[in-house]
């Protein structure tokens, strides 16, 4: 007997989302079945509904998971039935968050540490596992796990500049450095989020609404070499991406969160994308631009098997990061829970806070 559960789906650019029925697929060798409880809604799932991008409608949304395993495949060998677990899914449609129930392999969850609920885990999985890969394969820095205790980064006292601190892969990028001892990096964000991200590791942060940013940013280093490694956090043309190009002088690594966005949807416009990184603004030569692809992080063996299943957890139990604020959204329905998310992302209602809802009722 075939078993199914809904899902939330794009069904039209830029239209009103929707609820399918898919099918419930039973784990096989070392998947799990989770109950979907809570999942994060991300500029992904904005960019898929309102600008089509990568989209074949109707397609499940959401690629964060928080619930409980409720059957293990025959090979699964660190997870049981009733484990709470957290994670990142992407590659096919049963393993999208967006739904009731998740059928994905056991090494891309994590078990959820006791002191901690569903509601703050599901915001961590993808910005954690972005800024690994981003800092690892596209800034070409080394993050170990277990980190040596007496490890210290050859790069520890070079400038690295934070765009957009206060995102949720800001927030997470700052941590994770600062733990690996990184002790130069910069920042940007609104001034009331300084304070925080200052606690957080952030030597210097300056706000990106200060049409002198670019001077403040070059004030603290080198000037004549500018910032040597940069994280772009939000990926926009013209809030990011160009006052980067001023501060990233020959010779500096550059990894910008895609897709570019050269316009920003809204309730009014339509949103326009790019993907090419290196030609959408003038660097200086030398400057290695590159489009972070987080769904690629699996080509990292190392990775595809700890990084979720073990560091994660590791990492939020010791307290190396903490979850970010929650907003936590609410409806009588999935479908009503699953649009406010997305209309709050269109209209930017998030400040350093995910907007995290609740999917399964069961």
């Amino acid at each position: 007997m075939s078993r199914t559960h809904k899902a939330v789906a794009t069904i039209s650019l830029k239209g009103p989302l929707g609820i399918i029925t898919v099918p419930t697929v039973t784990p096989q060798a070392d998947q799990v079945l989770i109950r979907n409880e809570w999942t994060a809604s991300t500029p992904l799932d904005l960019h898929q509904n309102d600008g089509g991008l990568l989209v074949t409608h109707p397609q499940v949304l959401g690629d964060t998971i928080g619930g409980t395993v409720m059957e293990v495949g025959p090979e699964v060998k660190r997870l049981k039935v009733g484990d709470k677990v957290f994670g990142f899914g992407w590659r096919k449609q049963e393993e999208k968050g967006a739904q009731e129930f998740v059928t994905i392999e056991e090494w891309l969850v994590g078990l959820l540490p006791e002191v901690f609920t569903l509601q703050q885990a599901v915001t961590l999985p993808n910005n954690f596992v972005t800024v690994f890969h981003a800092v690892t394969a596209d800034l070409s820095l080394d993050l170990p796990w277990p980190k040596p205790a007496s490890y210290s980064p050859p790069e520890k006292d070079t400038a690295l500049l934070i765009w957009g601190g206060a995102s949720s892969v800001g927030q997470f990028a700052i941590q994770i450095l600062t733990y690996y001892g990184y002790a130069n990096i910069i920042a940007t964000a609104s001034k009331r989020h300084h304070e925080n991200l200052k606690s957080m590791g952030a030597k210097h942060v300056f706000d990106y609404n200060d049409a002198n940013v670019v001077e403040q940013i070059l004030g603290v280093v080198d000037a004549e070499k500018g910032v040597p490694l940069v994280l772009d956090c939000i990926g926009s043309l013209k809030g990011s991406i160009e006052p980067i190009s001023k501060v990233a002088k020959r010779g500096a690594k550059v990894a910008i969160l895609l897709p570019v966005i050269v316009k920003h949807s809204s309730d009014k416009e339509d949103p326009v994308y790019a993907m090419d990184v290196e030609n959408v603004v003038q660097w200086e030569e030398e400057v290695r631009a590159r489009g972070v692809r987080t769904h690629f992080y699996l080509e990292n063996e190392f990775f595809k098997e700890h990084l979720q299943a073990d560091i994660m957890p590791a990492m939020l139990k010791e307290g190396i990061v903490k979850p970010n604020a929650q907003k936590i959204i609410e409806g009588e329905t999935l479908l009503e829970r699953a649009q406010k998310a997305m209309d709050a992302l269109r209209r930017k209602e998030a400040s350093m806070e995910r907007l995290v809802w609740k999917v399964s009722e069961a």
